[in-house]
């Protein structure tokens, strides 16, 4: 793994080591453990969307680790203004050991990796959501005690991390079936080169058979950042999709409930389900800090 841009950058023995790892630096944190592991190393954010959970997970895994988060807004640097991605690519890789790109565009974390001399991560695209997945590993490995045959579901929108999670879930041996809207699937590039892998995806247009047998349910928000003038036709075309308590009624009776937030309680996802004894979104949450940890040990940690 020299970038990660795509889920599809890790092999199966790489998502064992980096969850067995960020297992370890969550336990080291909990004991108060401090380390220096990327001593005067710096990693350039540059976001073009908002956040909370990347900027404020990447920013705290760096200064734990004994290194350096500079954040930068698209439009305060010279891609605001024009300048080639690749331009940039160039002189950042000058002055930095990684960059974390948090982009509406997957193609130019794609340009900008090309051009890179150092490793480029996937912060969040329109295509992609690869740290939000792979922490999301973590968090069902701790949950379930394994990976390996469990069932996921996801339900709602066919979007960036649905198209992650259907790549992990081929790498991680999990059967993972489907839900969406006809018109709002997942990338059929991705679902392709999950099958290639070795997954085992299936569609069910019926959230409630979906969920029979369920380890595992996923949701997101219906509507992502700019796509806010379709919320009415968005709306109108996941309203069965909803996870609820009725839809939980047909999952396992010891299934957790994943959103990757922020969430719209009362659309894709109750308030009452979050609130319950179904959901792990918190450990989610915190699960981002410690797995960005091991991703930026793994690229460019030089000690454990």
């Amino acid at each position: 793994m020299r970038h990660l841009i795509s889920v599809a950058d890790v092999s199966e023995k790489e998502i064992k080591e980096l969850i067995k790892l960020a297992k370890k630096l969550k336990e080291d944190r909990l004991k108060g453990v401090t380390t220096d592991y990327l001593k005067n190393k710096s990693l350039a954010m540059i976001f073009e969307l908002p956040s909370t959970r990347t900027r404020v997970s990447f920013e705290v895994a760096m200064t734990e680790l004994g290194g350096h988060a500079l954040y930068l807004n698209w439009n305060d640097l010279q891609l605001g203004r024009g300048e080639p991605i690749k331009d940039t690519a160039r002189v950042l890789s000058r002055y930095v050991h990684a960059v974390m790109l948090r982009v509406r565009d997957h193609r130019v974390i794609e340009e900008f990796a090309h051009y890179s001399t150092v490793p480029v991560i996937n912060g969040l695209s329109n295509l992609e959501h690869p740290c939000q997945v792979l922490s999301d590993l973590m968090t069902i490995y701790e949950h379930k005690g394994e990976l390996e045959n469990l069932m996921i579901t996801w339900v709602g929108d066919g979007n960036n991390v649905c198209n992650s999670l259907i790549l992990a879930s081929a790498l991680a041996k999990m059967k993972m079936v489907v839900s969406t809207p006809e018109k709002y699937s997942p990338n059929p590039e991705i679902v392709k080169k999950a099958i290639e892998i070795g997954g085992k995806i299936i569609f069910e247009r019926d959230p409630r058979r979906a969920v029979v047998d369920a380890d595992v349910v996923y949701t997101d928000v219906w509507i992502s950042m700019g796509q806010e003038r379709e919320r009415d036709e968005r709306l109108k075309a996941f309203n069965k999709y909803q996870v609820n308590s009725e839809l939980l009624k047909f999952a396992k009776k010891d299934v957790i409930v994943m959103h990757c937030m922020p969430a719209h309680r009362g659309e894709e996802i109750t308030d009452e389900i979050i609130e319950s004894k179904y959901s792990v979104v918190f450990d989610q949450a915190e699960n981002r800090l410690h797995m960005q940890k091991a991703i930026l040990l793994k690229l460019i940690g030089e000690k454990l």
